[in-house]
């Protein structure tokens, strides 16, 4: 199996699927999957540039508003997991994983599901201390703190990913394994990224919970965007145990390393997306728990047992097969003659796929539940211009900033 991997997309669809179309052409090779690793920005019409967190000279619609109105499909299978510059409120609806339009499937804020017989596994979201055992709060329309926190990795979602047994081939996170840079060239890496080191040295950064993910799961690749460069390693896990590919790649840029092509040995195709068992035996154990206030999980409360869930997934697989659930739009697609103010805010909205995931598992449908309070201060982000607030120091920006100052004063960009 050929898998084109890509760094941040950014919204540049068109680029990357004319990019992987004119190598299948030069090189004389059939391209089975494309993967990405996050800032995606499945932006659908004006209202999803507004849980866009990105300041305002990058809000476009770009290019994937024409794949989900159907005006275009793309040309290969695409899975990706969210970053930090997401369309989040699409994402939200899509919090188990879905098709955010034809071909192009989101593993979910954690997931995993095989394509063929190769099994991919994900983790949205980057890692932030202050909001790792909070619980999803956040609603729309999101004010200047819940855009931000909306898409920082919660510790629930990282203890379902920790139950998984099966044998992972491919894990994607948005920001490296904290460590990982241990495992690589660390000199070719400053050499291009100077104003890495003294996070390296703090051991600040990458993520906490990719690194114990890692070593939990031990997949053998490891693909990661976030940090714009390119970064290979290996880690052989104990003196004896496998060996995990590292790979991050940049964003879709002219002249930058963005694309790498990964063969991997699978089972000949034709290859088909499907539901993972394990997972979703994982995923209805643990959602009666779901926290969705600024209380974490209360792990103690799940009385279900995994291998019930097990029988029962596999049950309702073998009536149904293993399919995801066809792809709906929920919301008018982007209209170039349409005046954006004609386009009204509509809160959140239940994507068919979620109720018709949630009634195949017997789950309550929670996404929407407001009984946990918010504490919500601020402006709804539909008012804020991407200025300063309490969270501006803390992501990489979306330019290309290789001044740790303009670095440190845009962080969140």
């Amino acid at each position: 199996m050929r898998i084109a991997v890509e760094g941040c997309m950014h919204g540049e669809l068109d680029n990357v699927y004319a990019t992987l179309l004119h190598l299948q052409e030069v090189e004389k090779l059939k391209i089975d999957l494309l993967i990405c690793c996050g800032d995606f920005q499945a932006v659908r019409n004006e209202m999803d540039l507004e849980s866009l967190n990105v300041p305002h000279k990058y809000r476009s619609m770009n290019s994937f508003w024409k794949y989900y109105s159907g005006e275009k499909v793309a040309p290969f299978p695409t899975i990706f997991i969210g970053g930090n510059h997401e369309a989040s409120n699409y994402l939200w609806e899509l919090y188990y994983g879905g098709w955010t339009a034809p071909n192009i499937y989101f593993l979910g804020f954690a997931g995993v599901v095989k394509f063929g017989n190769i099994r991919i596994g994900g983790l949205s979201g980057i890692y932030k201390e202050r909001d790792y055992y909070s619980g999803h709060y956040e609603r729309v329309p999101y004010n200047e703190r819940d855009i931000r926190s909306i898409y920082h990795v919660r510790e629930y979602d990282v203890q379902k990913l920790m139950q998984v047994e099966g044998p992972i081939d491919i894990f994607l996170s948005h920001d490296w394994p904290i460590g990982i840079t241990d495992h690589g060239d660390l000199r070719k890496l400053l050499r291009e990224k100077p104003f890495f080191e003294q996070e390296i040295k703090e051991g600040t950064l990458g993520s906490k919970p990719a690194a114990e993910l890692l070593d939990k799961l031990k997949p053998a690749y490891w693909l990661s965007a976030h940090l714009h460069c390119k970064f290979a390693a290996l880690v052989q896990h104990g003196e004896d145990g496998p060996i995990t590919k590292f790979l991050a790649l940049d964003k879709c840029l002219p002249g930058r390393r963005f694309l790498q092509i990964v063969e991997i040995n699978s089972d000949s195709g034709p290859f088909e997306l499907q539901y993972d068992e394990e997972w979703l035996a994982i995923t209805k154990k643990y959602n009666s728990i779901l926290p969705l206030s600024r209380k974490p999980a209360n792990y103690s409360h799940i009385a279900v047992d995994i291998q019930e869930c097990h029988q029962f997934v596999r049950d309702k697989l073998q009536l149904r097969g293993p399919k995801p659930f066809e792809f709906a739009r929920t919301v008018p697609s982007y209209d170039s003659s349409r005046s954006a103010a004609n386009v009204s805010f509509s809160g959140h909205v239940r994507n068919p796929q979620t109720l018709q995931f949630l009634d195949l598992l017997g789950l309550e449908y929670l996404l929407d539940n407001t009984s946990g309070p918010s504490e919500r201060t601020g402006s709804p982000a539909l008012f804020i211009s991407g200025g300063s607030g309490p969270y501006d120091n803390e992501d990489i920006p979306i330019d290309d900033v290789d001044d740790e100052e303009e670095l440190k004063e845009e962080d969140d960009g």
